[in-house]
């Protein structure tokens, strides 16, 4: 009897550890599966489409694929889909005209949730593409594209030698690249061709060495961007008007954007800028502002910050230095407030630098609190480190000024402005500047108090 009790008990406790097993998740698919080898020689690229088109996580042991044409994932038809790589281990080689890596979504509304169709948080939100490398092998290769994505999230990924290295076109919403080197592309890091979207964030990555522009956004509709944290670097070209950062919506609008934290430097290209913003001609001007460049180091090309056709931009708290023509300037804008910048030059360049303020048919403008060291801009007939043209309703106070070549300040042509609190030196022996305020005859209201100046000699 004991016998039969102590067996029940012992078949009872196996049993119950059987059941408790907790169930193993099996692993996500990975290329391999699908018969992909990332040998660095076979054509992986239908094996890869085969488990893009078997839909869920894809995985991408250590190696080099090979491709020859696009991978093109379709959202809706695909469902949920992340594409990653082991560690930053695997590589895209891309042979072939197009993007490596083609996404196409169905979104059609907003980022407003009452927008979104069901269909899409079912099959197609958040795709997510992260720790691999792509690099172009063909001079018409690209290597992310986006079309009609929902909140897709890029990090952790190395793309080179393509003609873009992300690629957003039509419409997307909420989209996200982080911690990602774009380096040595062709012409550009990050484009968005003509695309309708709202809210972009670009943090934390490293945008180099492009062969045109770091970022660029041409037409379309584009708002809430955020560019911030970024290494923004040497995108010049021996070409005419490079710029690491360039908003280009003459055919478009551009409103509330954020360029703060960033690296953003160069060489002088011929008619490049750092960062150039151009808007619509209007007497508005407003098909394009609404933005902030603050916090950021700006330096070493052509023009600095290059502003056409915008308003409602203020420019605060940056590092500002050695630009081969002009630190700002600003042409055909309206409410710009300039503050707390310093304006300075490299010594190691200071052979090939101009730097200068030039505002040139502008209304509402502050400039206010910058302190500007030895800019060199202007002549013996005109210009100076801060020069005002053609403008109306301009404060320009509290700012230092020290050793300009010719003159401190200089309105030409203006109406209804103000020059008060300002320090304005020429500490050099024998001294050099030729006027520490001067105003033309055109202009009408200004007033001119408070300054400290050189003392006149008799």
């Amino acid at each position: 009897m004991t016998y039969s009790v102590n067996l029940i008990l012992a078949s009872y406790v196996i049993l119950s550890v059987f059941l408790w097993v907790p169930a193993v998740a099996l692993p996500a698919p990975t290329a391999a599966s699908f018969g992909a080898t990332g040998d660095g020689m076979t054509d992986d690229t239908a094996a890869l489409q085969r488990a893009v088109d078997a839909g869920g996580p894809l995985v991408l042991d250590p190696g080099t694929y090979r491709l020859t044409a696009p991978l093109i994932i379709h959202l809706n038809a695909d469902g949920y889909m992340g594409i990653t790589g082991a560690s930053g281990t695997a590589r895209l080689l891309m042979e072939g005209a197009g993007p490596a890596l083609y996404l196409i979504g169905t979104h059609g509304g907003t980022a407003s949730p009452a927008t979104v169709k069901p269909a899409i948080w079912d099959r197609e939100r958040f795709p997510i593409i992260s720790d691999l490398e792509i690099v172009g092998a063909h001079e018409e290769a690209d290597g992310i594209c986006l079309e009609g994505t929902m909140n897709c999230t890029i990090s952790r990924v190395l793309i080179r030698n393509c003609l873009h290295g992300i690629h957003l076109i039509k419409r997307n919403r909420n989209f996200i690249l982080s911690d990602s080197h774009l380096y040595e592309n062709k012409i550009t890091g990050v484009f968005l061709d003509r695309v309708n979207l709202h809210q972009i964030i670009i943090v934390g990555n490293h945008i180099s060495y492009s062969g045109s522009v770091g970022i660029h956004v041409l037409g379309g509709e584009v708002r809430n961007i955020q560019i911030t944290g970024n290494d923004i670097e040497y995108n010049d070209d021996a070409e005419a008007n490079a710029a690491d950062v360039l908003f280009d919506t003459r055919e478009g609008t551009l409103r509330e954007f954020t360029i703060c934290s960033n690296t953003i430097q160069a060489v002088p290209s011929p008619g490049g800028a750092n960062i150039r913003i151009l808007g619509t001609a209007s007497a508005a001007a407003d098909r394009s502002g609404l933005g902030s460049i603050s916090g950021n180091i700006i330096g070493s090309q052509t023009v600095n910050i290059d502003l056409q056709h915008t308003r409602g931009v203020t420019i605060s708290g940056n590092s500002i230095y050695s630009a081969a023509e002009l630190s700002l300037r600003v042409r055909s804008c309206r409410n710009l407030t300039v503050t707390g910048n310093n304006i300075d030059y490299n010594p190691s360049v200071e052979n090939r630098m101009r730097d200068g303020i030039f505002i040139e048919s502008c209304k509402t403008v502050l400039i206010s609190g910058n302190t500007l060291a030895d800019c060199r801009w202007g002549t013996a007939e005109q210009g100076g480190a801060i020069t005002l043209v053609d403008s109306q309703h301009a404060l320009i106070s509290n700012c230092i000024i020290m050793d300009p070549a010719v003159r401190g300040i200089h309105l030409i042509n203006c109406t209804s402005c103000r020059v008060t609190n300002n320090i304005i030196q020429d500490t050099r022996e024998p001294r050099r500047m030729i006027e520490a305020i001067a105003v033309s005859p055109s202009s009408e209201e200004i007033s001119i108090l408070d300054n400290t100046i050189p003392k006149i000699e008799e």
